[in-house]
């Protein structure tokens, strides 16, 4: 029987019922949806018979539970889905809306004048490094050359490096990016909080090693909890500050417009001597 219901859902061509459960019935859409592309004729019925028994105890048990329980919770939980169904319905279309209508363009001016109207909003609470580093398996042979490049890193320098770099484990030349302290200690495992601040310094060199590979580093900048974040590394943040706000004021207009139009139309009316009794 199971086989066969697996093989209906799969050919017949009208939407049937597949199981009842008193007045509420289960149809063949409802179960095609979830038959993944491809699957044999034994996993689909294995499939279909999970479901449907699945479906069939949470309608019985729904039965049981209208009988069963107290009206006042029934009406309670009726409210419930009520104001769930029209949160729903309304968070969807306010979306739609924002979506279509919401400028999301947002320029360096823009992002310059928040940043420097809320400056103490974006203090920074780990320490942010500028750093330039290779990792050298163990066995590579030239690390002082490297060392001396990474150090000096004029145009020729760099050109070397990035001719020899498929020989590094991992590489970082881009020493203007703010990177989180966190992140460069995922990068290069031996620094940790107990001897960041030992090699973590402005224009300090470091080495390191473990049992994997050899660490050279070469630190620009470094800014530290507390202090006011640079705008490149909060700009994301900015940025998503102006959209949210954006997004507020046109919902709230949004709002006004719809009771505005609503009470012109008579479609909306407030019968105030009502509200005073």
């Amino acid at each position: 029987m199971v086989v066969s219901c697996g093989k209906f859902i799969k050919d017949d061509i009208e939407n049937r019922p597949v199981a009842r459960v008193g007045n509420v019935f289960l149809y063949a859409d409802d179960i095609n949806k979830l038959l993944p592309e491809n699957t044999t004729p034994q996993d689909s019925a294995a499939l279909v018979t999970n479901y449907v028994n699945n479906w069939a105890i949470k309608q019985l048990l729904l039965s049981k539970a209208e009988i069963n329980l107290p009206e006042e919770q029934l009406q309670d939980f009726e409210k419930l889905v009520t104001d769930y169904r029209m949160d729903l319905y309304t968070r969807a279309y306010r979306e739609a809306l924002v979506l279509q209508a919401l400028d999301t363009t947002v320029t360096e001016n823009q992002l310059r004048t928040v940043y420097q109207k809320e400056k103490e909003n974006f203090k920074l609470k780990e320490k942010l490094v500028q750093l330039r580093f290779v990792e050298l398996p163990k066995q590579f042979l030239n690390k002082d050359e490297v060392t001396e490049r990474l150090k000096r890193f004029d145009d020729a320098d760099l050109y070397y490096l990035d001719s020899i770099g498929v020989q590094f484990r991992k590489l970082n030349f881009n020493d203007s990016l703010w990177v989180p302290l966190g992140r460069i200690m995922e990068e290069i495992p031996p620094l940790n909080y107990e001897n960041e601040d030992q090699y973590l310094k402005k224009s300090q060199f470091f080495e390191l090693e473990d049992s994997m590979a050899v660490y050279l580093g070469i630190v620009s900048d470094v800014m530290e909890p507390n202090e006011i974040a640079p705008l490149p590394f909060v700009e994301p943040t900015i940025k998503q500050i102006l959209l949210n706000r954006r997004k507020l004021e046109y919902l709230r207009n949004l709002e006004t417009e719809l009771i505005d139009e609503a009470t012109k139309d008579k479609t909306f009316e407030v019968y105030e001597s009502e509200l005073e009794d």
